[in-house]
């Protein structure tokens, strides 16, 4: 059975997307801790993030970097929190948020129920913001 996250990518449920390439996307998590809080996934169904294979843990990394830059450029945080779980769904995912003080960077601080309009605001606002620095995986939607 496919992941949440493989049926986002596969657009079987809606996500606001911010990233999109061969290996990997981001889109914006719907409980953010942040806002422009995203999640960048692999394509590929792995469920731990230590049994990915070398190139492709790099490739999520570099699009994690591009995507927290976008943020600090968006949102001028004063840091940008890195978190890899996956314990509340089996799909490799790293968390990427903007964060004034550490102890945003926790989901004790999720939004469970987040207006879609600040939704569609935050990855409107990091689009743009990848586009600015040149970014090329940059989603249309």
């Amino acid at each position: 059975m496919p992941s949440i996250f493989s049926r986002i990518i596969n657009g079987e449920l809606p996500g606001r997307f911010v990233w999109r390439d061969d290996l990997c996307v981001a889109f914006l998590s719907i409980a953010p801790m942040r806002p422009g809080h995203a999640l960048v996934v692999p394509r590929e169904e792995v469920d731990h993030w230590i049994d990915l294979e070398p190139a492709a843990a790099e490739h999520l990394m570099l699009v994690a970097q591009s995507v927290g830059r976008a943020q600090r450029a968006a949102f001028s945080p004063r840091r940008i929190g890195l978190m890899i779980v996956g314990d509340e769904v089996p799909h490799v995912h790293l968390h990427v948020v903007p964060i004034d003080h550490a102890f945003e960077l926790s989901f004790e601080n999720a939004d469970s129920n987040p207006l879609p309009e600040t939704l569609d605001v935050a990855a409107a606002e990091l689009r743009g913001a990848l586009r600015d620095l040149g970014a090329a995986g940059v989603a249309d939607s």
